[in-house]
């Protein structure tokens, strides 16, 4: 790093917050994903004037500047593919408010998801979307990837919760937008528009947040079926039968047949499993939807099905889903996650079509998600190290995505785009639609350095 730089950073955020060292430049080179560039130095503010300060020292000095939270993206969202400045906001990590009666929460972004949960949850309210990484996540990086998780079919995604933001543009300019009200239609809504921005326009720095009052109820089940299809329909004819499941997650065989060869976990050898969970606020009320669901399951020749009658059971019935992450991390030394997205009738031609496509390349590939909002997780296990099992992967991933828009889907359900699915914007968004992300880029940043290389926005 250029010492003139250097010593202006240092300046701003003082010794302690500035780094240069290799150790701390590698740990900010990468994130969940394959992608892996080195800044020049790691800059973590603790305030807002900070982040101000070092945004306009970077317009002024045409250095690209790379916003970063826990780093468990998996797109190359948060990786410096330009090098310049890390911007690591895991120190501005305070619960500002908890106001119950106003419903809402005001937090800083390096707030661990985790952690306002557990706040929350002592006025006996939650923060619904639920992302698999929420005990390290931060809130942060989920309102930059729009994050969302296992309660997304009935709860939605985080953008469906923002309320407002403090957001410091490029040129260092500190914007706020929305209001603490449960609704408003006061001008643009600015609000949204940086929601699933991926830190291109704009540093978050403070966020408000809609909270809701926690189910005090719950049921979990669980249904195998011996043909895909039937599995598909179950969960279409679920979404549309008047029910909306908490949790409606799906595993096709490759998962199940994975799970029972490395875990203990106890599975029905199947064609695809549905695990579902009912909430509500009395025993009474989940056990009503439970059994609607039920029914669903048996209509579309479910193969087994079980109810938990106690929460160690449905502890029991969730840990093979819970299980999936370490499982796979330890089958093969890489692999690559992808959450494509498509209309609920599409579900089952998705899953034939990715069996369709692990099978050609000849690939380890497992498909579990979300299958209550049309969300799924294709994993790709392989061995990073074979060139020739690489360029298999990509071709694979390029396939799926191809497939996910054919069939009316997005590239992501709440990854990202980040540079892993960049090249591939023009799949799903017209010409004239990528015109005015472009544009938009321009109007906030004309310099080009919040964020640079990422979403296809230079094209």
């Amino acid at each position: 790093m250029d010492e003139r730089i250097k010593k202006n950073l240092i300046g701003i955020a003082g010794r302690e917050n500035v780094s240069e060292a290799l150790v701390d430049r590698i740990n900010c080179s990468q994130d969940f994903s394959e992608h892996r560039y080195l800044p020049e130095g790691t800059v973590w503010p603790t305030t807002t004037e900070q982040v101000s300060a070092v945004l306009r020292l970077a317009s002024q000095e045409k250095i690209p500047v790379t916003p970063r939270g826990a780093g468990t993206g998996a797109t190359g969202m948060a990786v410096p593919c330009r090098g310049g400045i890390v911007l690591d906001l895991v120190r501005m990590n305070k619960i500002l408010k908890i106001g119950i009666e106003d419903r809402l929460a005001v937090v800083q972004p390096g707030v661990v998801y985790a952690d306002l949960q557990r706040a929350l949850g002592r006025f006996g309210f939650f923060f619904p979307p639920d992302p698999a990484s929420g005990k390290v996540a931060t809130l942060g990086g989920n309102v930059a990837t729009n994050a969302g998780g296992i309660k997304g079919a009935k709860y939605g995604t985080t953008k469906d919760y923002v309320l407002g933001l403090e957001v410091v543009l490029p040129d260092g300019r500190v914007m706020r937008t929305g209001s603490n009200c449960m609704k408003s239609v006061s001008g643009y809504e600015l609000t949204q528009l940086f929601v699933g921005s991926e830190g291109t326009l704009g540093v978050i720095t403070e966020i408000r947040l809609k909270i809701s009052p926690l189910p005090t109820a719950s049921s979990t089940g669980l249904a195998a079926f011996d043909r895909l299809r039937d599995a598909g329909q179950a969960v279409t004819q679920i979404m549309y039968s008047g029910i909306i499941p908490s949790v409606c997650e799906i595993l096709d065989r490759q998962t199940i047949d994975l799970l029972i060869r490395h875990t203990e976990v106890d599975l029905p050898p199947s064609e695809a499993i549905i695990l579902v969970e009912t909430d509500g606020y009395t025993p009474a009320e989940t056990e009503f939807q439970m059994q609607k669901i039920i029914e669903v399951f048996k209509k579309n020749r479910a193969v087994q099905i079980k109810q938990a009658a106690s929460a160690a059971e449905a502890e029991s019935l969730w840990s093979a889903r819970k299980s999936l992450g370490s499982v796979i991390m330890r089958f093969k030394p890489n692999f690559l996650v992808e959450d494509v997205t498509v209309p609920m009738s599409r579900i089952t031609d998705l899953l034939e079509g990715i069996e369709a496509i692990g099978r050609h390349y000849g690939l380890d590939l497992v498909t579990f998600g979300h299958a209550g909002d049309g969300n799924l997780h294709p994993h790709v296990m392989y061995d990073g190290a074979n060139p020739e099992e690489v360029n298999r992967v990509h071709q694979a991933a390029a396939d799926l995505f191809r497939l996910t828009c054919e069939l009316g889907g997005t590239l992501t359900g709440e990854h990202g785009i980040g540079l892993s699915k960049a090249p591939f914007m023009s799949l799903e968004h017209d010409p004239v639609a990528l015109e005015m992300m472009r544009a938009l880029k321009r109007v906030f940043d004309p310099q080009n350095i919040l964020n640079p290389g990422k979403m296809g926005l230079e094209g």
